[in-house]
C-alpha cells in the first residue's frame, strides 16, 4: 500500500513552528478561529436561553435550557462520526474541513437573526459543520508526524493551545457583546470569527503538503456498512432538527433522556462492526478494545468537565460576586479562565511528557490522573456551594478560578493525550472514524453534563457537585487499576 506523502516530505522544515512542522501553524490558527466561534456562542448559550424575554432572552427554565444545551453539544460531537466517515470515504480531510467551516459560519449567522426558529436552525448548522471539521483537523495534525512518538504528543499539546487561545479570547469579545449590548450581536461576532478562520485556512494550506488531500479506497462491503452508519446518524440528526425547529412535537427533555441511549447504542454497534466485520488483524482488534475502554472513561470525564457551560456558568451568573470595584464582570467572561490556564500550562505539559522519557505515564495512566485531579475541581465547587447558604450568599470568583485550575490540569492529562492516542491506536483505514468515536465519548459526556445542569434549580448545589466529585474520583481509581491490562492491549503504543 502506497501511503500519501506527508507535509514533512514536501515542505521546507526550516520554516518551523515552535520546533514543529510548519503545517501545524496552519491548523493551529484555523482551529483558533473555529474555537473562537464555538466557545463565543457557547459562553452565551445557556445564559441567553435562561434570560427573561424582557432582557432579550428566551425565558426558558434551567431544566429546558440544560436539555437543549446537552442535546446541542452532544450532537456537535456525535456528528464527528459521520463527518469522519465522509472524509475517509469520499472527501478527504482537507475538503471536509473547508466545507465544515462554511456550514458553521452559516449557522452562527442564523443565530444572529432574532427568531426562535432561526436560532434552532443555526444550532443544527453548527452541529453539521463541526461534525465535518472537528475530527478531520485532528487527523491532519497526526498526519504531520509519520514517526509518531513523544514529538507527536508535543505537537498535539501545542495544537490544543490554539484551541484554547480561541476559547480564551471568545468570551471577552462575543460574551461581552452578547451580555452587555445584544445577544444576537454576540452570536454574529462568532460567525465573523469562523469566516476569518476559513480565510486563513485557504490562504495558508500550502504548508500541509499532501496531508488530508485524498480519501483511501475501500471494499464495497465496508462502504455499504459505512453507508448504513451514515444514514442512521443522519436520521438521528433529522429527528433532532425537526424537534428543535418545532416541526415535530416532542419534549426536548424527553429527547435528551433518549439521546443517551441512542449514543451508547451507536457506539456499541460501531465497535461491534469494527471487531467483527472491519477486516482487522489481531493487534488492531486489541487496540480497538483499548479504544473502547478509553471511550468509557473519557465520557465520564467530559460529563463533569462540560458543566462549565451549564451548571458552572449558571453558578457564575447567580451565586458569584463578580464586582471588581464599580465594574461588574459579565458571567460569560469566567468561561475564559479554563483556556487561560491551558495557554499557560499546555507548553509545560508538552515539555513534561518528553522530559520524563521512560518515566512518562502511559496513556491510560494519564487518563486516570486526569480523572482524579478533575474530581478535586468539583470538590472545590462543593465547598463553594456550601458557602452560598442555600443561595442567599454570593461567593468570591476565586472559588470558580480554583475549580477551573483543577479541571484544566485534568483536561491536559486526558484530552490532548486522547486525541494523540486515537491517531496511534486507529487502524489506518479507519483513522478519521476512530477520531469520530473519540468525539462520540465527548458527545455522551456533554449530554450528561446538560442534564446535570438542568437540575440546577431542582436539587441543592452541594448535592449536585458532590455527586460529580464522587463519580469522577471513583472512575479515576478504577482506571488506575486497569492500567496494566490496557497497556497489554495497546501493544507498543504508549
Amino acid at each position: 500500500m502506497n501511503l500519501p506523502k506527508t507535509a514533512e516530505s514536501t515542505v521546507d522544515l526550516s520554516k518551523a513552528f515552535f520546533g514543529q512542522p510548519r503545517g501545524l501553524a496552519t491548523l493551529f490558527f484555523t482551529e483558533f478561529w473555529e474555537r473562537f466561534s464555538y466557545y463565543g456562542m457557547r459562553a452565551l448559550l445557556v445564559l441567553f436561553m435562561t434570560a427573561s424575554l424582557a432582557k432579550g432572552g428566551m425565558g426558558y427554565d434551567a431544566q429546558k435550557a440544560g436539555a437543549i444545551y446537552g442535546i446541542y453539544t452532544s450532537m456537535v460531537y456525535l456528528a464527528a462520526l459521520p463527518g469522519g466517515w465522509l472524509a475517509d470515504r469520499l472527501l478527504g480531510q482537507r475538503k471536509a474541513v473547508l466545507y465544515g467551516g462554511i456550514i458553521i459560519a452559516i449557522g452562527h449567522f442564523c443565530l444572529a437573526i432574532e427568531s426562535e426558529k432561526t436560532f434552532f436552525l443555526g444550532l443544527v448548522f453548527i452541529v453539521l459543520g463541526t461534525g465535518l471539521l472537528k475530527p478531520n483537523m485532528s487527523v491532519m495534525v497526526g498526519g504531520l508526524y509519520p514517526e509518531g512518538g513523544a514529538r507527536r504528543d508535543g505537537g498535539f499539546s501545542i495544537f490544543y493551545m490554539g484551541v484554547n487561545l480561541g476559547a480564551f479570547v471568545a468570551p471577552f469579545v462575543c460574551g461581552t457583546l452578547g451580555e452587555t449590548v445584544n445577544w444576537h450581536l454576540g452570536f454574529g461576532c462568532a460567525g465573523v470569527g469562523m469566516i476569518l478562520g476559513l480565510a486563513q485556512y485557504v490562504l495558508d494550506n500550502k504548508y500541509l503538503g499532501e496531508v488530508g488531500q485524498t480519501a483511501p479506497a475501500v471494499s464495497a462491503q465496508t462502504l455499504q456498512a459505512q453507508w448504513v452508519l451514515g444514514i442512521g446518524s443522519g436520521v438521528i440528526g433529522l429527528v433532532v432538527l425537526l424537534v428543535l425547529t418545532g416541526l415535530l412535537a416532542l419534549d426536548v427533555k424527553v429527547l435528551a433522556a433518549g439521546a443517551g441511549v441512542v449514543i451508547v447504542a451507536l457506539a456499541l454497534l460501531y465497535f461491534g462492526f469494527l471487531l467483527v466485520a472491519g477486516g482487522l488483524n489481531q493487534l488492531e482488534r486489541k487496540r480497538v478494545l483499548a479504544v473502547a475502554a478509553l471511550f468509557i472513561f473519557s465520557a465520564l470525564f467530559w460529563s463533569g468537565f462540560e458543566q462549565a457551560g451549564s451548571s458552572l456558568n449558571l453558578f457564575a451568573s447567580q451565586y458569584t460576586e463578580r464586582m471588581i470595584g464599580s465594574l461588574e464582570v459579565p458571567a460569560s467572561i469566567l468561561q475564559a479562565v479554563n483556556p487561560l490556564f491551558i495557554i499557560g500550562l499546555a507548553p509545560v505539559f508538552a515539555w513534561l511528557w518528553v522530559a520524563l522519557g521512560r518515566r512518562e505515564p502511559s496513556i491510560p495512566g494519564k487518563f486516570a490522573l486526569g480523572l482524579v485531579i478533575s474530581a478535586l475541581g468539583f470538590l472545590t465547587m462543593t465547598l463553594a456551594a456550601n458557602l452560598t447558604a442555600g443561595g442567599t450568599t454570593k461567593v468570591n470568583m476565586l472559588w470558580l478560578v480554583l475549580a477551573y485550575f483543577f479541571l484544566t490540569v485534568g483536561e491536559l492529562c486526558l484530552s490532548p493525550v486522547g486525541l494523540s492516542a486515537m491517531t496511534k491506536l486507529a487502524p489506518v483505514k479507519f483513522s478519521s472514524q476512530i477520531m469520530g468515536v473519540w468525539f462520540i465519548s465527548v458527545s455522551l459526556g456533554n449530554l450528561i453534563a446538560g442534564q446535570v445542569g438542568g437540575l440546577f434549580e431542582k436539587l441543592p448545589l452541594p448535592q449536585i457537585f458532590g455527586a460529580v466529585t464522587v463519580i469522577t474520583l471513583a472512575a479515576g481509581i478504577v482506571l488506575a487499576l486497569l492500567v496494566k491490562p490496557l497497556k497489554g492491549l495497546m501493544g507498543d503504543v504508549r
